[in-house]
């Protein structure tokens, strides 16, 4: 249970930065994307761990701790990458200190090249606001892309019952964009099996999501949810925006 920047962290532990080629790990989602399409999550995290070892890590925006537990159980002391934007929820912050307290995990936060300060000097005060696709961008997108160039595959917790945009998200895909294997270990899972495995196993959740919170993004950029609204329209609310770019 570590917590520390990707390159300092596989620096001390000697992992290798060359992996598979793209051609390579592309004929893996060719071949084991829909043998593994009906697999049980944990199937699903065992064979990524088995097939691409120290190259494959989860990514968690701690929402809850699910997709985490469930690596841990699977592979203990998996690496679990966590975006620290500077903009989160305090609550977010402690959930991710929880996990790392509580779960058999390599913690790994990851941050932006600048400060929100100095992204402030260099784009104008709330950049979030001016021009919330660059604020994404810089704050998420770039960092994600350069803590993922030490995998060749990365595990999300996307699930196609979150939003329409994901209905056709596999469970082992490939991203183009990143020249990386994207696995979904819990893409077919329904908001009532997510509910069940929390209950059933003590699972961590971030409290704002019983606080009207459903899905937990930058503070500046989220707000609650009022009952029976769609749980991602707290999300950049009254813009035409519905996703930071990692999942595009």
């Amino acid at each position: 249970m570590t917590t520390a920047t990707t390159a300092a962290a596989r620096a001390h532990r000697g992992i290798e930065t060359s992996g598979r080629s793209p051609e390579e790990l592309r004929e893996l989602v060719s071949h084991w994307g829909a043998e593994l399409e009906l697999a049980p999550a944990e199937d699903i995290i065992e064979w990524a761990a088995a097939t691409f070892g120290d190259r494959f890590c989860i990514t968690s925006s701690m929402g809850d701790a699910v997709l985490a537990h469930l690596a841990a159980k699977v592979v203990p002391g998996v690496d679990v990458v966590f975006l620290d934007t500077g903009y989160h929820f305090v609550e977010t912050i402690g959930t991710r200190d929880a996990v790392e307290a509580t779960l058999d995990v390599t913690l790994l936060t990851i941050t932006p090249v600048q400060s929100v300060a100095e992204q402030d000097a260099a784009y104008g005060k709330d950049l979030y606001k001016t021009d919330p696709d660059l604020c994404c961008k810089l704050r998420k997108v770039q960092p994600l892309a350069e803590s993922l160039s030490h995998y060749d595959a990365w595990a999300t917790g996307l699930r196609r019952a979150e939003t329409h945009n994901r209905v056709i998200a596999p469970v082992i895909g490939w991203d183009a964009k990143k020249g990386k294997v994207k696995v979904s270990p819990l893409a077919r899972w329904s908001d009532e099996q997510v509910e069940q495995y929390i209950a059933e196993n003590g699972v961590l959740v971030n409290p704002l999501v019983y606080d009207g919170y459903p899905s937990i993004g930058c503070a500046p950029c989220t707000r609650r949810v009022a009952p029976g609204e769609d749980p991602r329209s707290g999300r950049w609310a009254g813009t035409t925006k519905t996703e930071c770019g990692i999942h595009s």
